[in-house]
Formats: C-alpha cells, sequence, structure tokens
C-alpha cells in the first residue's frame, strides 16, 4: 500500500516506514551471513576468509548501483509528493533506461578488471582461486542486483516499505537453500555460495516486478512515458551518480583497509570477515532509517513541507542515538560469543580477532548513526554532491587509518579506521545540515 510521508507525526511516521526496511536489510545480510556460515564451516577457513575479502569488492560494486537506483528515485519521491503522477512515470522510464545501461557497463568492467584488481589487493595466494571464482560469478550477476533494488526503491519512493520486505524474506530462504545445494551436495565451494546470491536476488527483483505490474496501476508505463526526457534524464543523474560515487568513494577506503589485513594473513581475515558479518547485521537499522530519511525528505521536499523535515530529523537522530547505545553495549560484551556460528577451527583465536573488532565498532555506533541519517536525507532533499564531499572526508579517515596501522601491523588500528570515518563524516554532514537549513530560513521557507 502506497503512502504520503507529507503528513502526520514525522516520528512515527519514519518509524513506521523504517521497520519494515530494517528487517528486510536484516533479511538482505543473511544473504551473506548464510556465505559466510555455510562456507567456513562446510569448505574452510580459507574459503571463509577468500568471501570475507571479496566483501569490499561487492560493496564496491552493488554499492555503486544501490546509490544509484535510489539517486534515481529521489525524483520519483518528490513528483509523488507533489502529486504529478504523470512525471513520476517518466522518472521511473528513464530511471530504469539508465540503471540497465549503467549496470550493462559495470559487468563488463568488473569482469576484466577482477585479476588485477585482487592482486592489488594482496589477496594470500591460499585464497586467491576462492576469492576469484566467488566475485566474478557476483559480477556476472549485477542486472540482477540492479534489477532489485530499483524496483524496490521504486515502490519505497511510492511510500511501500513492506512489499520489498515480504520478497526479500522469500528470496532469503531461498538463498540458504541454495548455499546448501551448492556448497554441501555439488561441492561448488565459494563459487555455489555466490551463484546462491545471484539466483536468489533475480527471484526478488521479478517478484517486485510481478507486484507492480498487478497492483500498483500508478506505475503502468506507456509509450508515452518510455519516450526518453534527458532534461529529466540529467535531473537524475546529477542526484544518481553521486549517490553511487559517494558509497564507491566509502568502498575505495574499505578495499584499503582490506588490503592492509591481508597483510597479516588468512587468519586475521577470516576473524575480521567474521566480526563485519556480526556488525552488518546490527547496523542494518542505521541503513534502514537513513532509507526512510530519504524518502520522507524527497517526499516532503516536493509538497514544500520544510518544516516538517526539520521535525524528521529531530525525530530520528534520537532514535539513532537510542538505538546505538543498545546495540554498542550488546555487541561490546557479548558479540564475540557468535564467533562459533562462522568457524569450526581456531575458534578461540579467531573469536580474539572478532572481539578485538566489534569492541573498536561498539563504541562508535552514534557517528554511523549520523552519517547514515544525515547523509541519506540529505540526498533525498535532492542535495547530490553535497554528501560527497562527507564521503571524501571517510575516505581520508579510513584509509589514513589503515595505512598507518598497516605501516605498524596493527590490527586494532585497523579495526579503528571505519570509526575514524565516521566521526569526521559525521561531523561534517552535521554542519552541511545546518547550513542549507539556514539557506531554507533566508529565503522564508522556514520559520
Amino acid at each position: 500500500m502506497n503512502k504520503e510521508m507529507t503528513a502526520g507525526k514525522p516520528g512515527k511516521m519514519i518509524l513506521n516506514f523504517t521497520i519494515p526496511i530494517f528487517i528486510g536489510n536484516i533479511f538482505q545480510q543473511l544473504y551473506s551471513m548464510a556465505d559466510t556460515v555455510i562456507v567456513g564451516k562446510f569448505v574452510g577457513n580459507e574459503a571463509l576468509a577468500a568471501v570475507g575479502a571479496c566483501g569490499t569488492l561487492m560493496f564496491l560494486i552493488i554499492g555503486f548501483l544501490l546509490g544509484l537506483t535510489a539517486g534515481f528515485t529521489v525524483i520519483t519521491a518528490q513528483h509523488y509528493g507533489a502529486g504529478n503522477l504523470q512525471a513520476m512515470r517518466q522518472s521511473v522510464a528513464s530511471g530504469a533506461i539508465l540503471s540497465a545501461a549503467v549496470s550493462l557497463i559495470l559487468t563488463i568492467l568488473s569482469m576484466a578488471m577482477m585479476k588485477d584488481i585482487l592482486r592489488w589487493m594482496h589477496t594470500p595466494a591460499d585464497m586467491y582461486d576462492q576469492a576469484y571464482g566467488y566475485i566474478m560469478v557476483i559480477c556476472g550477476g549485477i542486472a540482477a542486483q540492479t534489477l532489485y533494488n530499483l524496483l524496490a526503491s521504486i515502490l519505497r519512493a511510492l511510500g511501500d516499505s513492506r512489499r520489498p520486505l515480504y520478497f526479500l524474506i522469500l528470496a532469503a530462504f531461498l538463498n540458504i537453500v541454495l548455499d546448501l545445494l551448492f556448497i554441501i551436495k555439488f561441492g561448488m565451494g565459494a563459487a555455489g555460495a555466490a551463484y546462491a546470491t545471484v539466483i536468489s536476488q533475480g527471484v526478488s527483483g521479478l517478484l517486485c516486478l510481478f507486484y507492480i505490474m498487478r497492483k500498483i496501476p500508478e506505475l503502468h508505463l506507456g509509450k508515452e512515458d518510455w519516450k526518453m526526457n534527458w532534461d529529466l534524464a540529467k535531473w537524475q543523474m546529477k542526484i544518481g551518480f553521486p549517490m553511487a560515487f559517494q558509497f564507491s568513494i566509502t568502498a575505495i577506503g574499505t578495499i584499503v583497509v582490506q588490503s592492509a589485513l591481508n597483510m597479516l594473513g588468512s587468519v586475521a581475515v577470516a576473524g575480521f570477515s567474521a566480526a563485519s558479518k556480526i556488525e552488518q547485521v546490527v547496523t542494518q537499522a542505521y541503513v534502514a532509517l537513513g532509507t526512510a530519511m530519504a524518502t520522507y525528505c524527497a517526499q516532503n521536499v516536493g509538497a514544500g513541507r520544510i518544516d516538517r523535515i526539520r521535525k524528521g530529523f529531530r525525530s530520528a537522530a534520537w532514535m539513532g542515538a537510542a538505538y546505538a547505545v543498545a546495540t554498542g553495549i550488546l555487541i561490546f560484551f557479548f558479540g564475540k560469543y557468535m564467533t562459533a556460528l562462522f568457524v569450526s577451527h581456531n575458534v578461540d583465536r579467531i573469536m580474539e580477532y572478532v572481539d578485538i573488532y566489534l569492541k573498536c565498532v561498539g563504541i562508535s555506533f552514534i557517528p554511523l548513526s549520523v552519517v547514515n541519517l544525515y547523509r541519506n536525507g540529505i540526498q533525498g532533499m535532492g542535495f547530490g554532491l553535497l554528501p560527497m564531499t562527507a564521503g571524501i572526508a571517510e575516505l581520508i579517515g579510513r584509509s589514513g587509518a589503515a595505512l598507518a596501522a598497516s605501516h605498524f601491523g596493527s590490527y586494532t588500528g585497523i579495526c579503528l579506521a571505519s570509526p575514524a570515518a565516521w566521526v569526521l563524516a559525521g561531523t561534517l554532514l552535521i554542519w552541511i545540515y545546518a547550513q542549507i537549513m539556514k539557506q531554507y530560513k533566508l529565503k522564508g521557507m522556514l520559520k
């Protein structure tokens, strides 16, 4: 059911919109979580490290597409908030054409360059083949990732955060079944986990498509909608590409971290990988809150309700801070005990690495909440380039800390790279938001 977010209590609306996205993100994490658990248990620590080492590359590729499709549909949400359904449909068609073109180019480039990228990342020899097999399948399935991300973003732009959740839950269970089949039954190793992920993501995308075709007449596109409007396309690219590059800038920082980590050996990589999966499950709430704020801000900008945007930011900031404190305590003291889910050998040694990582990030969740909330909210208001400056700050913080830690061979220093990035980026984003609100006030759009 589509829902306008331009009326009603901001805090309640944001929370109700966030919860389905959060649950959906958790199930999406089950894709990689299932890969990690099953590979670690049934293939070995080297394969676990290989899947973990590819996580940063997946984030670079899939994150780019996620940012791109979310940016394209900011325009969709703004037109929906303004009640202009014809322009909304044109933005959907334009976004689909642009997404298809970009996904094709990205597939070709990523598959052609992958061997060189893995070598540049100092991928250990004992896990190189598994890592290459895994990531090449992921790259080959970029179109499936794009299909789901675009259609889910379109549904959310119309205020529907529940249907993408339902389809993702079904696909997550399918992924687990396929993991077990490909890895245990067919012995396909890490590549089997990648095939399971791509197939499941494709199924969730097709389910979104069938639902839109059957249940949402507002999104039934006619021939006139598919006529390319280059002014609209430029507007979408002006927002979409900065959002995509924002993810890429973050991903480049994580690749620098992964490269520094790889030099410490496969056991350290395995521990870092397991800890990252635990962290990612907990922090999906911040991602969901940011996604909700992007839609909320886009619809209210379209409706000219800048006053509601400020109220929404205040409510969301309190939600994020409360969740950060609660989960930070949980992760700090108890997170390491989840290590046994991922590995069967060397559990005690790997748990030491997991514990260090989780303690470093557990005390830093408030700045992470700020980054997700303000970056997405500002992007939803139609400012594509400004949040990129925060991405650059994040890259500097993460890469600087990782390179310094690598010089001294410090695993703890590598684990502090992300917290350093969050603090720098979060501080800058709060300042950017204050300047934007100041400009709205000077224009008489905000009291």
